[in-house]
């Protein structure tokens, strides 16, 4: 079996639910976590929009992830925060200009317990650097 996650409210490739967007609880949506590889240290989250307007949008970095998780809660903050596209460091769900927007639930299983990371421009490229696995999940919104 290989690592992949799924999120309790809504099925992969479908709508997000409101309660997930500015449009209503702005909550994180509940992720679970399966079939880790072996020796991951930690893990990464990537929540990213690529039709935005201005380009590749992100919406939650998370970094420092315990390994042996196997449940990010619903309305949670399961790691070390990055400072998103918004500008904050927190989740903010999807909230397209216009159109439906593809969002991407990205976990990866890292090589290292800590990312060496500050910034979106660094917590990508750490992350592609020491994943030993990638975990992609799609909801849609718009």
């Amino acid at each position: 079996m290989s690592f992949q996650i799924s999120l309790s409210s809504f099925k992969n490739g479908e709508t997000i639910p409101k309660r997930h967007t500015p449009f209503g609880e702005d909550y994180n949506p509940e992720i679970v976590i399966s079939n880790v590889p072996e020796g991951t240290k930690s893990l990464s989250l990537i929540v990213d929009d690529p039709d935005a307007p201005v380009g590749l949008w992100s919406h939650w970095l998370v970094k420092d992830i315990p390994a042996n998780i196997s449940v990010i809660k619903e309305n949670s903050k399961p790691g070390v925060e990055i400072t998103n596209s918004w500008g904050i460091k927190k989740y903010k769900g999807p909230k397209p200009p216009n159109g439906k927007h593809r969002y991407f639930f990205k976990l990866y299983a890292l090589n290292e317990d800590k990312v060496k990371a500050n910034n979106l421009k660094e917590f990508y490229k750490e992350v592609e650097k020491k994943k030993l696995g990638e975990a992609v999940y799609m909801g849609t919104f718009g």
